[in-house]
C-alpha cells in the first residue's frame, strides 16, 4: 500500500493556509459544510449489530426484484439455456489505489453498464444489488451515486477529463477554488458550528471538487442525500457502502493492527460489526451527542456526514506519518518538515495535536453496552480503508448472507510496477479465518497467486463451496495501456484519463475474451444449485481455483 500522505500535507502546508480570523466570530461564513441541529428521529437512534437495518432491507427487497429482472435478461441473452427461475444476490467492490483505483474501476463499471458498454458483460450493473468501495473506490462510488448515477461516460467528458488534469490537490495544479479560498469558508463554518476540523475536512473538500457536481463542489450533498435522488428512490441503482478503518488512539495506537476495527457508511447506517463495536446508528445524525443511544440533550446534529467528508475519510492516510517506513522511506525523510506543515495548517484552528491525523466521528456509541472497544470514547477516529493490508471492500459481505456472487476489482499497488499480487485479497482470507467469519473463500498463499499468474487474469474463488461467497476476482493488467500508475501520480491528461478507464473496460471483460461472459454466468448460477449448461463444466475447470 502506498501513501499519498507527503504530497496532501505539502499542498495543505504551502497552498491552504487559513487565515487566523476565518475562525473568529465575527467571521463565521455559513456555509452547506456545517452541521446543523435538528430534532431527533423517533426511532432507535443506536442499535446492535444483528442484521442489517429495517431501511436496507426495505431498499434490497425491492431492489433485488428489478435486479432480478436485469440479470435474467442478460443471462439469457448470454446463453438462453442458463435457468434462471432462481438468482442470487449480487455485489461489486471497487478496491482503493487513489486515481489509478478509480479510473480502472470506471472501465470495470462500463463495462457492465448497458447504457454505457457493447461488451458482452453489458447489462451486469443493472443486475447488481450492492456496490463497495475503498479508499480510491470510494473515490469512484461517491462520484457515481453523488452525481445520482450517470455513465461512466458521462462523467468522464463531463467532469473528470477537465479536472483530473488540473488537479486541486497537486502543488503544481491549483485551481480557482483555493485562490477563492471557498474550502477556507467551509471549514471555518463547520468549526464555527463547534466541530474541530482535521486535515479530512480540507482533503475531502479539495477531492470533491473533481468528483462532484454542484455549486461549491458539492458541498451540500450528504450521504445520507443520497436516499433522495431519484435513481436511489426508484431502487435503479445497487446500494452503496464505503468502509474505513478505525484506530484506537486513546490507547496509544497511530495506525491500525491488522484486526482493525472495519467501519461502514452508507446511506441509511454508520457503524461495525466486529467485536467491540458491534452496533450501528443512522448516518443522519452523524456528529450528534449520544449517551448508550440516547440524546445527550434534547437535539440531535445533521449534515456531519457530507459526502466528500465520507470520502476523505475513507482515503485519509495522514496517520502514516508516524510510521518508521516513512520516516525511512524515499522523499518522506522530512518529518520536521511535514510536522511544521502540519502546525502551519491546524493552529489556524487549534494547537496541533495527534487528533489533526485522522477523520473524527463524535462517538455515537458512547457507553452502549455493546461497544465495549469504544464505550468511553467521546470520538472515533478513522483513516483509509486499506491500512490493515485488506484493500478490497469485502468486510461488509461476509456479514450480508443474502449475498452470494462479489465481484471484486482489485487495483492494489502490490508489486513494484503498480500491480496486485493477491496480498490484500489473501490478508481478507486470513483476518475472517481468525475472527471465524466463514464466508470468505480460501485464497492461496502469494506465491501461488503469483506463479499460476492469477493476479493477470480473472478467477473464481468459492465455487465448490456452498457455505461461501463466489468471488470473481478482476485484477488490474495492462491489457491495453499501462495501467501500473503510481498512487502518487495526482494530474491525468485527458489521454491518459481516457486510456486507463479504456483498459479497464478490458480488466471487466478479459480482453473482450470471447467466452468469458458465459462463464461468469456459470458462476452467477452455481450457487443456486440449478441444472447448468454442460459447457459450464469448462469454464469451471478454467476459471475456478476452489
Amino acid at each position: 500500500m502506498q501513501t499519498l500522505a507527503f504530497s496532501a500535507l505539502f499542498l495543505f502546508s504551502s497552498s491552504l493556509a487559513l487565515p487566523h480570523d476565518a475562525y473568529s466570530v465575527n467571521n463565521r461564513a455559513l456555509s452547506p459544510y456545517a452541521p446543523v441541529t435538528t430534532a431527533c428521529p423517533s426511532t432507535p437512534l443506536v442499535r446492535q449489530a444483528q442484521g442489517i437495518s429495517t431501511s436496507e432491507a426495505s431498499y434490497i427487497q425491492q431492489r433485488q426484484t428489478k435486479a432480478n429482472a436485469a440479470l435474467k435478461a442478460w443471462l439469457q441473452k448470454t446463453d438462453p439455456t442458463f435457468p434462471t427461475d432462481q438468482l442470487p444476490i449480487v455485489g461489486l467492490t471497487t478496491s482503493g489505489g487513489g486515481y489509478r483505483a478509480l479510473l480502472t474501476g470506471a472501465g470495470v463499471i462500463q463495462a457492465f453498464d448497458a447504457r454505457d458498454s457493447n461488451t458482452s458483460l453489458g447489462g451486469l450493473y443493472q443486475a447488481l444489488t450492492y456496490e463497495a468501495g475503498l479508499s480510491g473506490g470510494s473515490w469512484l462510488l461517491s462520484s457515481i451515486a453523488g452525481n445520482n448515477w450517470p455513465t461512466i461516460t458521462e462523467l468522464k467528458t463531463s467532469l473528470w477529463e477537465t479536472a483530473f488534469q488540473d488537479s486541486l490537490i497537486d502543488p503544481d495544479g491549483l485551481g480557482v477554488a483555493i485562490a477563492d479560498a471557498a474550502v477556507t469558508v467551509d471549514i471555518s463554518a463547520k468549526a464555527a458550528a463547534g466541530f474541530d476540523p482535521t486535515l479530512t475536512d480540507p482533503w475531502g473538500r479539495l477531492l470533491s471538487y473533481q468528483l462532484l457536481n454542484g455549486t461549491d463542489g458539492g458541498v451540500a450533498n450528504t450521504l445520507h442525500g443520497l436516499t433522495t435522488l431519484s435513481n436511489f428512490t426508484g431502487r435503479e441503482v445497487p446500494y452503496p457502502i464505503i468502509t474505513s478503518i478505525g484506530v484506537d488512539t486513546a490507547a496509544g495506537q497511530c495506525t491500525p493492527p491488522a484486526n482493525g476495527t472495519q467501519y461502514e457508511l452508507h446511506p441509511y447506517e454508520f457503524g461495525s460489526w466486529d467485536a467491540g463495536v458491534s452496533a450501528f446508528t443512522q448516518t443522519s445524525i452523524l456528529g450528534s451527542n449520544l449517551n448508550n443511544g440516547r440524546p445527550a440533550n434534547t437535539s440531535c446534529t445533521t449534515n456531519y456526514d457530507q459526502l466528500g467528508y465520507v470520502l476523505g475519510t475513507s482515503s485519509n492516510l495522514f496517520n502514516e506519518v508516524c510510521l518508521p517506513s516513512f520516516v525511512s522511506g524515499a522523499g518522506a525523510g522530512g518529518l520536521t518538515n511535514l510536522t511544521t506543515a502540519l502546525s502551519s495548517l491546524i493552529s489556524n484552528f487549534h494547537n496541533t495535536t495527534t487528533r489533526d491525523l485522522y477523520a473524527a466521528y463524535p462517538n455515537p456509541f458512547f457507553a452502549f453496552p455493546s461497544s465495549t472497544l469504544v464505550a468511553s470514547q467521546t470520538e472515533l477516529t478513522l483513516v483509509d480503508g486499506g491500512e490493515t493490508l485488506q484493500n478490497n471492500p469485502i468486510w461488509p459481505f461476509l456479514h450480508r448472507p443474502n449475498v452470494s456472487v462479489l465481484f471484486v476489482n482489485d487495483n492494489s499497488a502490490d508489486t513494484s510496477n503498480n500491480y496486485p499480487n493477491g496480498s490484500e485479497i489473501l490478508e481478507t482470507y486470513v483476518q475472517a479465518q481468525a475472527q471465524g467469519l466463514t464466508r470468505m473463500p480460501a485464497i492461496p498463499p502469494v506465491s501461488t497467486f503469483v506463479s499460476q499468474k492469477l493476479n493477470q487474469k480473472p478467477t473464481f474463488f468459492g465455487c465448490n463451496s456452498n457455505n461461501t461467497l463466489t468471488i470473481i476476482y478482476l485484477p488490474n493488467f495492462n491489457y491495453t495501456t499501462d495501467s501500473g500508475v503510481s498512487t502518487l501520480q495526482l494530474e491525468y491528461s485527458k489521454t491518459q484519463t481516457d486510456a486507463l478507464v479504456a483498459n479497464g473496460v478490458q480488466v471487466g471483460s478479459y480482453g473482450g475474451n470471447s467466452g468469458f461472459a458465459e462463464c461468469v454466468g456459470c458462476a452467477i448460477l452455481k450457487k443456486t444449485g440449478a441444472t447448468l449448461p454442460g459447457k459450464c463444466a469448462s469454464c469451471f475447470s478454467s476459471y475456478c481455483f476452489n
